[in-house]
């Protein structure tokens, strides 16, 4: 008698559990270079842990999500937002019986090339490029080159796809794609309300009637109209009454907090320390690349960056400083000297 690995018993249970419209990880598209597979996990399981032990995936906890550099630990950052999606994606992969451990390699993998100070350091890279910037293909950058992951075709293109605007080649990467805007409009409206940028009161009125006030209702209705829309179906979407007034709360929060609000106050500062490290970078390497290259390079080196470190590097290159004497804790000994 064979005795099945626990790989070969987890892709069996997705072969008679999952929906028909499910992508099995037994049929995988593969990777770009061939491996043996593992005894305990699926290859879906792997793209997950791969982009969890990343570095970059630990540098998202220090990059802004909508708020520059919270002192409020409250405050979403990249890597919650992340987590958030993942959390939402795998409750809806769950209850329509699609592979939740893809919608989770996903969700975790699909912000990994994003830059410091959120989409203001995504917009002033893209004016600085040749070609632009945009950080779902930046993403792909890092798991494919910068720390050469070996995801899986299928999480490869859900992190490539997740922006809105591309086509998912599978139902799991169009659950993420929904998940992220999910996510972000209910998370960034809760962290406006904590800094009193807006209240709940000033939401559309249309929109508070069709998914309430309450924060974890609204978050609640949202999924469920993407689950009750597409159970039993190769599409996955909201329905259109629900994705109308999805969208118009989108809307309206671009033009009440992203675009012009307290919350973007110290962006031209952010823009400014961007430009200036890109400008620094470019110059540095001019005598050891070609143009092409040294962007390439600047590009890939900024958009790893977290926000205090893009700082601090800022502080060390542009803002002077006295000269240095002594370890600064002097005076410290001196004290314990004379109180002998």
């Amino acid at each position: 008698m064979t005795t099945l690995t626990i790989r070969e018993k987890l892709e069996n249970r997705e072969l008679n559990y999952l929906s028909e419209y499910a992508t099995k990880s037994v049929e995988t598209r593969g990777r770009k270079t061939p491996e043996e597979k593992s005894d305990l996990r699926t290859e879906f399981q792997r793209d997950r842990d791969r982009i969890l032990h990343s570095k970059a995936f630990r540098r998202l906890k220090h990059k802004t999500q909508v708020f520059l550099s919270p002192f409020d630990d409250h405050f979403r950052t990249r890597l919650t937002h992340t987590l958030e999606v993942s959390q939402i994606g795998r409750t809806i992969a769950r209850a329509l019986d699609l592979n939740e451990d893809l919608v989770e390699a996903i969700s975790l993998g699909h912000d990994l090339g994003h830059t410091p100070f959120g989409h203001c350091g995504e917009s002033v890279l893209n004016e600085l490029v040749e070609g632009g910037f945009h950080h779902n293909i930046q993403s792909v950058r890092v798991v494919e080159v910068l720390e050469e992951l070996n995801l899986c075709k299928e999480t490869i293109d859900g992190i490539r796809t997740h922006s809105w605007g591309y086509k998912p080649m599978t139902p799991e990467g169009k659950v993420v794609q929904l998940a992220d805007k999910i996510a972000y409009i209910n998370h960034d409206i809760e962290d406006s309300v904590r800094a009193g940028v807006i209240a709940e009161s000033d939401l559309p009125k249309d929109c508070i009637e069709y998914f309430s006030s309450n924060q974890s209702k609204r978050l609640s209705k949202m999924i469920h109209e993407v689950v009750k829309n597409s159970i039993g179906k190769r599409e996955i979407s909201m329905s259109e009454e629900g994705w109308a007034y999805t969208t118009k709360l989108r809307d309206w929060m671009f033009e009440n907090v992203y675009i012009d609000s307290p919350a973007k106050l110290e962006e031209k500062k952010a823009r400014n320390v961007i430009k200036e490290l890109f400008f620094l970078y470019t110059d540095m390497l001019k005598p050891m690349c070609d143009k092409a290259n040294t962007q390439r390079i600047v590009t890939d080196y900024i958009s790893g960056m977290t926000d205090r470190y893009a700082v601090e590097k800022f502080k060390q290159n542009f803002i002077p400083e006295g000269i240095k004497s002594g370890t600064g804790d002097d005076y410290l000994f001196k004290l314990a000297n004379i109180t002998r």
